[in-house]
């Protein structure tokens, strides 16, 4: 049996994955070999990336003639969304087993879902991305399409979704709608997707909306081509597309736009699968080959005789980069127990705010009201206002992390948009209270209104039935007759009323009891919420702290290393350094030819 040939630019890879064994680069190695991996897998990933509310999902319904992805002005994808080809159609949402794990760990939960419940469950149960299986033909060879969260802020955590998919991805469609041309933040968003993969097509939205949308189109095509940016522009319009395809009207899927696009992915990315791959490559293993070849001339430079005097310069320089490396850690880490202790106090204190707020609503209720009627109708208003107030809460925990987070990261030594942090929230966070005990009510039945009445009126009738028998009038008599029944009614009304108090003050009591359950839990799951965010942002920046130091302490060990070698050490060592630099060189320039024309690698 003959065996299948590996595509030659996977030998270009290996190579390059040994030479960052060589040169002690573990990090780069571990990237490569994902990359690697990935081209031994079948699939053609295709991302589909842009702003919020551009169209991105009514772009994949439309190719795909199917309603997979959910849209609507009050729903907008939370994860990426893979969609694939399957016999029959299937949805299921992919959860990390671990708790707090985040998009970078590897899932291993699959929990299926109805297709048209995947948006909703997937928002409400934080995972890591949503899978769907269509019978569709355009997916039949391998090609998924991959819908993503809106890329607003670049250091949110959805973007960091976004970009943790696309160190995945084979190809990307950027969209943007006709309402205006590419925006400086769309710019770069672009230029940063092409450093990661240089596959790249531009997708303009809405076209049936804007009546001149073709002058937004050349003013586009004119922007890249200003950028320096070889991607193709397509125009499209989801609604005709969508329509046409219900109607069977050719006309009008033709103004559509989407033949072009179709045409587009089957030629440019499915048919044109190799020629990705090698592009792939090509930018991956190029940007590798640059990072081991910047130390490596460093080192060269450092190592001429005749520059000692800078070279004592660089050492000096390194060393003052660990230092002032250590200070700024101390800095940042100050910053993050200052505002973690300060978001804990101000959330459990709008906590306290909120409940005191349901207790004060509940006394005035109580002020007036009789517990005996209606008291299911106040246990949901009091669990409504109670989850509002736990959610409302949460919220902005969730807001105030984020900010940290940021806050943080312009505190760190060197500052970049990749250093937030994807999720940081602990899974299962919540577990409901206890339910509302509700107080014992005592029963004024009648025979107890009888008694009581009875009481009150023998003390009516003795008493004026005594002062009339002073006028030679019986013990028993009308007066006195009347006034035991007017004592007799003015007790039933008294006893009512002190019962009446007395469920009034049990239902107060049951209603304090329960909010002081409910907020003794609820804070200290906060607590325990801010303190699981400082951990995960602590080892976060901790870990980047390592690595960003490791760096430094590597050249300052390399610039040592050049000062204190003798003059031969450094004549041989510069020997091996010339040599492997030529061997980088080199394979760089075979990692260049990969990407054809198309590519634009600078060393």
């Amino acid at each position: 049996m003959s065996q299948v040939m590996a595509p030659p630019w996977l030998d270009v890879l290996d190579e390059t994955i040994g030479a960052c064994v060589t040169h002690r680069r573990p990090d780069l190695e571990a990237r490569l070999r994902e990359k690697r991996a990935q081209q031994l897998d079948p699939k053609l990933r295709v991302l589909v990336v842009g702003e919020s509310k551009q169209g991105k999902s009514q772009l994949v319904n439309a190719l795909l003639n199917a309603p997979v992805c959910a849209v609507g002005d009050d729903i907008t994808t939370t994860v990426p969304t893979f969609v694939q080809h399957a016999d029959t159609p299937s949805a299921a949402l992919v959860r990390n087993a671990s708790a707090g794990g985040s998009i970078f760990h590897t899932p291993t939960e699959r929990i299926a879902v109805p297709i048209d419940q995947v948006t909703k469950q997937a928002a409400a149960q934080h995972v890591v991305r949503a899978e769907i299986g269509i019978p569709r033909a355009l997916l039949d060879s391998g090609l998924v399409l991959i819908d993503t969260p809106g890329v607003g802020d670049t250091r949110s955590a959805h973007t960091a979704s976004t970009f943790a998919t696309l160190m995945q991805a084979d190809a990307v469609l950027l969209v943007s709608d006709a309402t205006g041309e590419l925006t400086s933040a769309e710019m770069t968003l672009l230029k940063k997707i092409m450093e990661a993969c240089p596959n790249v097509t531009v997708v303009v939205t809405k076209i049936d909306l804007v009546p001149s949308w073709r002058h937004v189109v050349e003013r586009n095509r004119a922007l890249l081509a200003r950028a320096g940016i070889r991607a193709k522009l397509i125009p499209v319009s989801s609604a005709l597309r969508l329509r046409a395809a219900k109607t069977g009207d050719q006309r009008l899927n033709s103004e559509s736009g989407f033949p072009e696009l179709v045409t587009c992915v089957q030629s440019d990315i499915v048919a044109s699968a190799d020629l990705l791959a090698r592009r792939a490559v090509a930018v991956v293993a190029s940007s590798a080959i640059t990072q081991l070849v910047t130390p490596l001339r460093e080192e060269l430079t450092a190592h001429d005789s005749s520059r000692t005097v800078a070279t004592i310069s660089t050492l000096q320089e390194a060393q003052r980069r660990v230092d002032e490396l250590r200070r700024r850690s101390a800095r940042w880490q100050n910053v993050l127990n200052d505002e973690m202790a300060d978001l804990i106090s101000d959330v459990e204190y709008d906590l306290r705010d909120r409940t005191r707020k349901i207790l004060r609503e509940v006394d005035k209720t109580y002020d007036e009201a009789d517990p005996a009627i209606g008291w299911d109708k106040f246990e949901q208003w009091l669990e409504d206002n109670l989850n509002e107030a736990a959610t409302t809460n949460f919220a902005w925990l969730m807001e105030r992390a984020e900010w940290v987070a940021a806050k943080v990261a312009r505190n760190f030594p060197v500052y970049r948009e990749d250093l937030i942090p994807g999720s940081v929230l602990p899974d299962d966070l919540l577990e409901p209270a206890s339910k509302l005990e509700k107080p014992k009510i005592e029963p004024f039945s009648m025979p107890q209104k009888l008694f009581t009445g009875l009481r009150g009126s023998y003390g009516g009738v003795l008493m004026f039935g005594l002062v009339t028998s002073l006028a030679g009038m019986p013990l028993i008599n009308v007066i006195s007759l009347g006034a035991g029944a007017l004592f007799g009614g003015k007790s039933i009304l008294d006893e009512s009323d002190q019962r009446l108090k007395r469920r009034q003050a049990a239902a107060k009591a049951a209603a304090q009891r329960h909010v002081d359950d409910f907020f003794m839990k609820f804070s200290k799951d906060v607590r325990d919420s801010g303190r699981h965010i400082q951990r995960s942002l602590r080892n976060h920046f901790s870990t980047l702290a390592e690595e960003l130091q490791e760096t430094l302490l590597e050249s300052a060990r390399s610039a040592k290393r050049a000062v204190q070698d003798d003059q031969t050490e450094r004549e041989r060592r510069m020997r091996e350094g010339r040599k492997e630099l030529d061997k980088l060189v080199t394979l760089y320039k075979r990692v260049q030819a990969l990407g054809g024309p198309a590519m634009e690698l600078t060393a």
